[in-house]
């Protein structure tokens, strides 16, 4: 008996003792930063490669104005106090099969959709485009006071920048006014997220935009659908499973690593940077560049982490504080 219970002892030691060597290890790789003289310069023949940090508006620029409006992005090209090299945005597909720009699976963060419908748990593959534009999608953005300014605007005082928008409004919107480089995500899965590539393809295709576009997706499914009938045509980013993967090929350099797409899209936060897993380092950033993928980062609204991925030569960083961004990159203007 006395001999069981020491060994039960050893191996609750041995265990201790490695998940606290494995918490310690965590702790390092998520505190670690590179020095920029061990960053590599590459010649690359991938586009969305840069030699400076663009600077893409996240959600349009989600601390500026009410996300994923039309008012938000206006605000980024009427402002005098920073020029956005790329926008970012998120997609879902309405009852009707038009495109429309939301981040979240339902629109009660959002929107007053519980006042204008009566409920709760509003999903936009229930609505039509039309009944969706009833909508505001300001109702519950707060501002850098604290304050709710179009809280109390519903129904007809609702602005035509401040309501549900479609992807080809603001794709041609934008394009009027300069030339961007364009980060779109879509949200759903199964047959509405095929659906939604196809749709999105076409409106791309019609605007000639296809190469000013990185795909991604958190659905490997749809992943999968873009490579089956889209590879080479639009340019997608990794779906997680891919970026473990390449994080992995990366610190153990290894040598027949074929990349499955142009572009990383990766997190400089939580969860990833939680368990350890530092995507920012020197060996990540010349692994990537070496095999000719882009790295962008989101999304990153702390200044120092901002200066950091900066000065290691972050292709793209998406952030909510696109003004704040372009301090850290050219100075106020």
């Amino acid at each position: 008996m006395k001999t069981f219970l020491k060994v039960i002892i050893i191996i609750v030691s041995v265990l201790i003792v490695l998940a606290l060597a494995a918490f310690i290890t965590m702790k390092i790789s998520s505190n670690h930063r590179s020095d920029p003289e061990d960053v590599v310069k590459y010649d690359t023949t991938n586009p969305l490669i840069f030699e400076t940090t663009q600077i893409s508006c996240h959600r349009g620029g989600a601390d500026l104005m009410p996300e994923e409006s039309m008012m938000v992005f206006e605000s980024c090209i009427e402002r005098d106090d920073f020029e956005p090299d790329a926008f970012e945005f998120d997609l879902h597909i309405t009852k009707d099969g038009v495109l429309i720009l939301l981040h979240d699976s339902t629109l009660d963060r959002t929107t007053d959709c519980e006042l204008v419908f009566g409920e709760t748990d509003v999903r936009p593959e229930t609505k039509t485009y039309e009944e969706l534009r009833r909508l505001n999608v300001g109702a519950k953005f707060v501002d850098g006071n604290g304050n709710m300014p179009y809280a109390d605007l519903h129904g007809d005082d609702v602005p035509d920048n401040l309501r549900i928008v479609r992807l080809e409004d603001v794709l041609d919107y934008l394009s009027s006014k300069g030339d961007f480089n364009y980060i779109i995500e879509i949200k759903n899965g199964g047959d509405l997220g095929r659906q939604g590539v196809d749709t999105m393809f076409e409106i791309l295709k019609k605007r000639n935009l296809l190469d000013k576009v990185a795909f991604g997706t958190f659905n490997q499914e749809i992943s999968d659908y873009v490579d089956e009938h889209y590879a080479g045509v639009i340019n997608r980013s990794t779906s997680q499973s891919e970026v473990i993967d390449f994080y992995l090929a990366a610190i153990f350099n290894k040598k027949d690593y074929n990349p499955p797409c142009s572009v990383l899209q990766i997190p400089f936060c939580a969860p990833y940077l939680t368990y350890g897993i530092n995507l920012g380092t020197a060996t990540c950033i010349n692994y990537a560049h070496a095999h000719n993928m882009a790295l962008q980062y989101w999304t990153v609204n702390d200044r120092a982490d901002m200066e950091y991925l900066v000065s290691m030569g972050a292709d793209c960083i998406m952030t909510d504080s696109p003004d704040v961004l372009y301090d850290v990159i050219y100075g106020a203007k």
